[in-house]
């Protein structure tokens, strides 16, 4: 609001509702009207079958009752669980520990912004194009394959691939490549926005770096942690790129690098059957929920207390 020489206030906030238009568009066109259509498929029976489009009516909670039927939900959804914590644990950790080092300006770190470049890049790298590579690299004609097996520690002819921890493992340790870097930068930030007089305060009374970093640091970065659990969680869920091309959209060995969302793939570009589909996709999206408001629920009670 503005008063000009007259008296007369001008207001500028349809301005801020024209610039809100493209925003508000998008949001209609490209994620409020497929939503709506996926939960509309999700109740009646969609499906191609050949050249032929089978659409009915309503057949109530028959997709549904489908994936509650079928054990695959549990399998695949564990073994996207367990892919997403063995990438997401060494994310924190290093995110913590390079945070710390990058804010703390005791340290005077040379060319430190040189290094906060190069650990973000690996997030810029499309997941499809890192997974190729990482295939490359570990197939059994590949580089590293070859070096392991002069230096004795694999056979010639084995195919790592088959192994399930290390299909696992190597899913999870590319996760943790492409996204450590992101997560850094927000924990910095974090790091960075604490009152820098509690620290020497807490110099000043002789407390430890680790003391510091555990009564202080921590306990003030809890809101930006719990905002990392959660993206992190609901980017886990929906891991598709990484073991689709590493695994050539099989999930190998023997489905145990499996995902939801592979699945979800396949109903929508091989089975072609959008009902089910639709259901699986809402079924993730109340799963994704009631998770994240569990995760929240206990961060908030945590920080309370």
């Amino acid at each position: 609001m503005k008063q000009t020489k007259n008296g007369k206030a001008v207001s500028f906030n349809k301005w801020g509702y024209i610039f809100l238009i493209p925003f508000v568009l998008t949001y209609l066109f490209f994620q409020l009207v497929p939503l709506v259509l996926t939960i509309y498929y999700s109740f009646i029976t969609y499906y191609e079958d050949g050249l032929t489009t089978v659409r009915s009516g309503w057949n109530t909670f028959a997709n549904y009752a489908y994936f509650f039927k079928d054990t695959r939900l549990v399998t695949y959804g564990l073994n996207t669980i367990i892919m997403w914590i063995i990438g997401f644990i060494p994310q924190i950790l290093v995110s913590l520990l390079l945070g710390a080092w990058f804010s703390d300006a005791r340290l005077r770190l040379k060319a430190a912004s040189f290094y906060k470049v190069v650990i973000y890049l690996p997030n810029l790298i499309m997941a499809s194009a890192f997974s190729l590579l990482f295939f490359s690299l570990l197939k059994d004609t590949g580089p590293i394959h070859g070096l392991l097996a002069n230096m004795g520690i694999i056979k010639p002819t084995e195919d790592l691939f088959k192994n399930v921890w290390f299909a696992r493992c190597i899913v999870g340790f590319m996760n943790f490549l492409m996204w450590f870097g992101n997560t850094t930068i927000l924990l910095m930030a974090g790091m960075l926005g604490i009152d820098q007089s509690l620290y020497e305060a807490a110099e000043v009374d002789g407390a430890t770096p680790t003391q510091v970093f555990w009564r202080i640091t921590l306990p003030l970065l809890r809101p930006i942690l719990v905002y990392v659990l959660l993206t992190s969680l609901i980017g886990g869920l929906q891991m598709f790129d990484v073991p689709q091309v590493l695994t050539q959209g099989k999930g190998g060995p023997n489905e145990t690098t499996f995902t939801v969302i592979m699945w979800l793939n396949r109903f929508s570009s091989g089975d072609k059957d959008f009902g089910k589909g639709g259901a699986l996709s809402v079924v993730l999206f109340i799963i994704t929920g009631i998770l994240s408001m569990i995760v929240y629920k206990v961060s908030a009670g945590k920080q309370e207390e």
